[in-house]
């Protein structure tokens, strides 16, 4: 209990640190404070506090457990006694092989590896080192009550700590916001990076060339070239996120066209098919 408890608190607080980091990065999914999303996120809680139950209660038997008895063995075979630090040295160790894997076969990059094994040590080794505190027969016994009882208050406030930090990051602006053209004007020209391009000109004219348009409603939509000449016209909307660019070019079904990327390299983007995959259609405007 005591190192599930430990584990659902660091959860939690991976969590709060995963959504400050998603909401840092460039996406076209809407303003980081979604009403939907909150209320989902609160039908869901249930289910999601049984799912870390149960994922907390398996790394307790198989990880953390097991780790705590290899440390014991490592330091009365190597230092006559069982000392603390073995127990993130053993962490270390075990959880090495996996993210060197993952990184040797290119499915994580380097300095993703290395943050997700020094992430997954400080977690095993934290949760062991508690758990050890109720093991220790040199020192004041402490029942599995007490240990949950100081887990729940201290695990309390540090989840509330980081929530603190994590509102006060966003406060400050660290969550993504699209370039608002607004400032910097939509005009200029858009390129695919495959051969289209697409110009508009400050008197409202357009020029498409080869550029890619896609049928509506298909789960995998046929891509048209479009060329041709017509007009353009920006819409500011209510903020950075609602701006739009509606092109019209003749003989060409063309989406309104919605902005990500950065002040320094705006983007324009359309939905291939269901907006739901996540799926774009980009052009970057050519410096």
């Amino acid at each position: 209990m005591t190192s599930m408890s430990v584990l659902f608190v660091e959860g939690v607080i991976g969590v709060i640190a995963l959504v400050v980091w998603d909401m840092a990065e460039e996406s076209p999914s809407g303003p980081p404070y979604n009403a939907l999303g909150l209320f989902y996120l609160i039908v869901l809680m249930p289910f999601v506090a049984a799912v870390g139950a149960v994922l907390g209660y398996l790394l307790s038997v198989g990880v953390v457990m097991p780790l705590l008895v290899l440390a014991g063995w490592l330091g009365r075979r190597f230092s006559g006694r069982e000392s603390w630090w073995w127990v993130p040295a053993s962490a270390a160790a075990a959880t090495a092989l996996p993210f060197l894997a993952a990184a040797a076969l290119g499915e994580v990059g380097p300095l993703a590896a290395l943050g997700g094994w020094l992430a997954m040590t400080v977690a095993l080794a934290a949760s062991a080192l508690v758990a050890r505190r109720l093991l220790l027969p040199d020192r004041p016994r402490l029942s599995a009550g007490v240990m949950f009882g100081r887990v729940a208050s201290y695990g309390a406030l540090a989840v509330a700590t980081a929530g603190l930090l994590a509102g006060i990051g966003l406060y400050a602006g660290i969550a993504y916001e699209p370039p608002w053209l607004i400032d910097q004007g939509a005009a200029g020209t858009w390129s695919d990076g495959k051969g289209g391009t697409l110009v508009l000109m400050e008197d409202g004219t357009a020029t498409a060339n080869g550029i890619e348009t896609f049928d509506d409603g298909s789960l995998e939509p046929a891509a048209h070239l479009c060329t041709g000449t017509g007009s353009w016209k920006y819409d500011p909307g209510a903020g950075p996120w609602f701006q739009q660019v509606d092109v019209s070019v003749a003989g060409c079904s063309l989406d309104p066209w919605e902005v990500l990327g950065t002040s320094g390299r705006p983007k324009l983007f359309v939905y291939i098919g269901d907006a739901d995959t996540l799926d774009l259609y980009v052009l970057q405007r050519d410096d």
